[in-house]
């Protein structure tokens, strides 16, 4: 088996015995950054930094396969912003990252080379177990979530994410989900839900298990009904699933966008309070330098008009350094500031005053432990959750979907077809997706 047609041909229908008995490709299609060229956009600002230009479509071998671990034919992936991060080489090079996990030990020597397989999504089948994996077999359809754990740490068995050997798959370690094959470890699995197509299975991994713990879990805000959640990015591929979460839990979402069409994507998934930021001109920052706290009151004022006079329980906080100011003086005494990634900037300025004398809380979270994955997973698989897909490319497109959400041209996620040949397979259970199509459709921005 050579091509990835050809192995995807053979997976098409194979019984699960057979697939444990199928020859691997010896090497497979990925896409990756070099090494080499971590130096390339020196100099160009941030926004000038073109996806396009560092990433590759690359032959790469077939990795070693060790215990614990397995190898999937990976059907669709998708774009997160650590692929955009990867992409151009900021806030560092995860060429570092690897290079650390290459000392740990004889199989973390695998994942320092000189490319970087990237990629923290995927749906797809198993086609190699190692020892002492018992909970999956050849031929399961599977998504896959992006925690890489050790779990030989005391520290990381009450919450995985504290464990000391904690990374992100695809960001802080090799053979990503952007590819034809990827390698996992076996625990990073969870069903694929069968109404599903694989792209939009493998759109929600890490940006819905992110906001569930984010704002659901008690490892982050702990939502409760009645909760005023201000949502930034309420569209997006991580603010998307807030909002859904929001939604459904009883909470009133304050959906803050940038576009009258993504006002109408929040919407359509039962939120009613709605800022568009653009157009409501909102500008935090007189400067580079200086932040501007008349327009902090102006968003809050803004909040309690919409709410009947409310302040924020909790704040959805991603973008960061641009947003950060606002979040802390709008979030009401006591209330908490759940903070994930700074796609705008990673240092943060705010008036401490607002922070210390209303006793408010500022919680950092990242990413999701098995637990909280699996929890996101199901509720996507009961269909109280949906993907929020709105444009899916081919993987030799990776650059160019990559582009898309560096510069926010997207709604929802970005997905990437990887061995499937087009969008529309995979789905298990037509009845399901029959009773639940106009829901998917709609959250997709359809």
């Amino acid at each position: 088996m050579t091509s990835a047609s050809e192995l995807y041909t053979a997976l098409e229908g194979a019984e699960p015995g057979d697939i444990a008995a199928m020859s691997l490709p010896e090497s497979y299609r990925a896409a990756t950054v070099h090494a080499d060229e971590a130096d390339m956009f020196e100099g160009l600002s941030t926004w000038d930094k073109d996806p396009r230009r560092s990433l590759h479509i690359d032959e790469v071998p077939l990795p070693e396969l060790g215990p614990g671990e397995a190898l999937i034919a990976v059907m669709a992936s998708s774009i997160n912003y650590n692929t955009v991060w990867t992409s151009i080489f900021e806030p560092v090079s995860t060429f570092g990252f690897l290079e650390r996990y290459g000392k740990t030990n004889d199989l973390g020597k695998r994942h320092d080379l000189p490319y970087h397989i990237i990629g923290s999504d995927a749906a797809g089948i198993v086609l190699r177990t190692g020892p002492g994996v018992n909970a999956w077999k050849p031929g399961d359809e599977v998504v896959a979530h992006c925690l890489s754990v050790e779990l030989e740490s005391p520290l990381g068995h009450d919450d995985t994410m504290m464990d000391p050997e904690q990374r992100i798959w695809g960001f802080e370690t090799n053979f990503g989900g952007l590819a034809d094959i990827a390698l996992v470890k076996s625990n990073q699995l969870l069903p694929k839900p069968k109404h599903l197509t694989w792209e939009e299975a493998a759109a929600p991994g890490l940006v819905n298990s992110t906001a569930y713990r984010q704002l659901v879990s008690q490892n982050g805000g702990g939502m409760k009904q009645g909760d005023v959640v201000l949502i930034w990015g309420a569209s997006g591929g991580l603010g998307s699933y807030a909002t859904q979460y929001a939604v459904n839990g009883g909470a009133i979402p304050v959906c803050v966008v940038s576009s009258p069409q993504k006002a109408d994507l929040c919407r359509s998934m039962g939120a009613e309070l709605i800022i568009d930021r653009k157009a409501e001109d909102y500008r935090f920052w007189k400067d580079d330098t200086t932040q501007d706290p008349s327009e902090w009151k102006r968003l809050g004022s803004r909040i309690r008009e919409l709410t009947g006079g409310d302040d924020v329980d909790i704040v959805f906080e991603h973008p960061g350094r641009e947003t950060f100011g606002a979040s802390i003086y709008v979030t009401r005494k006591g209330g908490k500031i759940v903070t994930c990634a700074s796609t705008s900037g990673f240092m943060h300025e705010y008036d401490n005053r607002y922070l210390w004398m209303n006793l408010k809380r500022i919680i950092g979270s990242h990413f999701a432990n098995y637990r909280e994955a699996y929890e996101s997973n199901r509720l996507i698989d009961r269909g109280l959750i949906h993907p929020t897909l709105s444009k899916t490319f081919a993987l030799e497109d990776v650059g160019e979907a990559t582009l898309e959400v560096h510069h926010n041209a997207h709604q929802g996620k970005v997905g990437v077809l990887c061995l499937a040949p087009e969008t529309g397979l995979g789905v298990r259970d037509e009845a399901k997706r029959a009773a639940l199509l106009p829901q998917i459709m709609r959250f997709a921005g359809a």
